[in-house]
């Protein structure tokens, strides 16, 4: 028996290797056929060569295995840390995203007060800049002045988000 095992191991387990894709259970296939070879060494009747033989096993226990829900089982297990990672990273992407806001309104904050209001009022109120300049009696000039320095501080004050995000691939 240990000369057929070693004759036909590789091939047997190449063979179930093709099938199924996973190296661990075409080990565990394999090793499954020569325990049953073992066994049932007493009762079995092989009428054509061995090897044929131990490829039909292979193909049989490949089949019954895809039938008893095995490869559902490590479906369903990926599935399940696919789902875990998607919803971690997701609560990671909001945690960010939540901080990335407070560091924008803490700049912001710290804008002159007229400053603070003329950005305030085109970004968040989404206000064009003649609706601003009508609504604070200055000119559309004073505005985009406005909004161009309150930019140029922003991106300032907040360059390091920058670098942060390209350190961590963000960007």
């Amino acid at each position: 028996m240990e000369k057929i095992y070693q004759f036909y191991w590789e091939d047997i387990f190449d063979a179930a290797l093709k099938k199924t894709g996973d190296e661990a259970l075409a080990q565990d296939i394999t090793q499954e056929i020569f325990i049953s070879l073992w066994e049932n060494r007493k009762t079995i009747n092989i009428s054509g060569s061995l090897g044929a033989y131990l490829h039909g096993a292979v193909k049989y226990k490949v089949i019954n295995y895809f039938r008893s829900g095995g490869i559902k089982e490590q479906h369903q297990t990926a599935l399940t840390a696919l789902m875990h990672e998607q919803h971690t990273a997701a609560a990671d992407d909001k945690l960010i995203l939540k901080e990335l806001h407070l560091a924008v309104d803490t700049a912001v904050a710290l804008l002159p007060e007229k400053m603070q209001l003329v950005f305030s009022m085109s970004r968040k109120q989404e206000k064009s800049i003649k609706e601003i300049a009508a609504e604070l009696g200055v000119s559309v000039q004073t505005v985009k002045n406005q909004i161009s320095a309150a930019l140029k501080l922003l991106k300032k004050s907040l360059s390091y988000i920058l670098l942060m995000a390209a350190l961590i691939g963000l960007t």
